[in-house]
């Protein structure tokens, strides 16, 4: 895992404000070459380069992650964590999992795209899952939902969504935290 230290909501939510702004001045002063590009599988995607992202997947249907399958899939989050993506926030609930970040540069002109970056810990967690529980199959869904963070207010609004999704679901409280939960820099 990233960190050893269970977050607890409260103390996450403190890091929203600053996190918001430095995140998305980077995103204004990174001095881009690439542009903007849209692609559809089922879902529209649209990708503009150092732009930051809300990232939802889903497992298939009646699929259930269980601990040990959560603790899989934040090893991978974190496995490419500062290298493909800077990461706000992840957390990973029993059949989906939400992430905010933003993609590096790959080289001076590229940076890597949301289908790399999602392939990547879908791929990986999928097989080291079904090897943990001796089985084979889908894990997660083929496709992705993803949308681009826009301002402060709704990188604010989607972290506080992110925070609160275990509370609100009745898998912790506030003062105990969620184990399946990253932060900013943890």
């Amino acid at each position: 895992m990233c960190e050893d230290k269970e977050n607890t909501v409260e103390q996450a939510s403190s890091l929203l404000n600053d996190k918001a702004s430095s995140l998305l001045q980077d995103n204004l002063s990174s001095g881009l070459s690439e542009s903007f590009r849209t692609y559809r599988r089922n879902l529209p995607h649209w990708e503009m380069p150092g732009s930051i992202y809300f990232i939802t997947f889903r497992t298939v249907q009646g699929f259930v992650l269980e601990d040990h399958a959560r603790d899989i899939v934040l090893q991978a989050i974190c496995f490419h964590k500062d290298k493909k993506y800077a990461l706000s926030a992840a957390v990973i609930m029993p059949d989906h999992a939400h992430l905010i970040l933003q993609p590096l540069k790959k080289s001076e002109t590229c940076f890597y795209s949301l289908a790399e970056i999602t392939h990547s810990i879908k791929s990986y967690s999928a097989k080291q899952v079904n090897r943990a529980l001796s089985r084979s199959g889908s894990v997660w869904l083929d496709e992705s939902f993803d949308r681009i963070i826009r301002d402060d207010n709704e990188l604010a609004e989607k972290l506080n969504y992110v925070l609160n999704n275990p509370f609100k679901a009745g898998l912790c409280d506030k003062e105990r935290g969620y184990k399946w939960m990253i932060m900013g820099d943890k």
